[in-house]
């Protein structure tokens, strides 16, 4: 366990409280207990005033009473009871371990106790809300996830699919698919009305896309069918322009 310990035990700074403007830091190692300051003022005679530094072991931390009250005027009471702590050999372990070795661990808590133990301190406070938690508490839950439902809570996040209901997931997932669904069908009918829009404008690209013989090559027999018929509805046209309806359209001028 001693390997979890690094050179620093415990590290924090600050301003002291007002109307003192003074900068401290307050750091234990594994060996003393470090006390720095910065003298801040506006007056010119402070200026010149060069940052001070105090090192004690942690038996003389421990008997020097001067600097315990300093330490709990400017942070605080918790942190000199928990300086006193480290120096007296009680080190947290469970806070230094990784957090993947946490995250295994809360597993195996009930929901109750992950909420008591994300007030305990504000890494513990971030784990037991991160994504990384509420995605092993709904695999652990579930057994297995479906791609859809992962897709979900991507939108939504883990923890909200973990208090949802599984009436209500198939519900959303239903929506959800009905919505993609009608986004592929949207996106296929827009390639199709560009594409079309693209060939009209350049033709021969399109007709070099097609090989003789093919089912795509119309061949010269149909060209001339096609080109007869559009000869016949442009003379049509012509002759509705001017005025000379055909005795088929079931119309005529007097």
């Amino acid at each position: 366990m001693s390997s979890l310990l690094g050179k620093s035990l415990f590290e924090v700074s600050g301003q002291g409280p007002p109307p003192n403007k003074d900068f401290f830091q307050f750091s234990v190692t594994k060996t003393e207990v470090i006390w720095r300051w910065w003298k801040i003022s506006l007056r010119s005679d402070g200026r010149n005033t060069k940052p001070g530094e105090l090192r004690e072991s942690h038996n003389d931390y421990l008997d020097d009473s001067r600097i315990q009250s300093q330490v709990n005027v400017v942070f605080g009471p918790r942190i000199l009871q928990y300086s006193q702590a480290l120096c007296q050999g009680h080190y947290d372990y469970l806070e230094r371990l990784p957090d993947p070795l946490l995250l295994h661990i809360l597993t195996h808590l009930e929901l109750e106790d992950v909420a008591r133990l994300g007030h305990t301190s504000h890494r513990f406070r971030k784990l037991c809300r991160s994504e990384e938690f509420w995605e092993q508490a709904v695999r652990g839950h579930c057994g297995s996830v479906s791609a859809e439902v992962e897709a979900l809570a991507l939108e939504l996040g883990w923890k909200s699919v973990f208090f949802t209901s599984k009436l209500q997931l198939q519900k959303q997932i239903s929506r959800r698919r009905k919505r993609s669904q009608k986004l592929l069908c949207t996106d296929l009918e827009r390639y199709d009305v560009d594409t079309m829009v693209e060939r009209s404008e350049d033709p021969e690209s399109h007709a070099a896309d097609i090989e003789p013989g093919s089912e795509s090559d119309p061949g010269p027999e149909q060209l001339c069918t096609d080109m007869q018929r559009c000869g016949v509805i442009a003379g049509q046209g012509r002759g509705v322009a001017q005025g000379d309806w055909s005795a088929d359209s079931g119309s005529s001028l007097k």
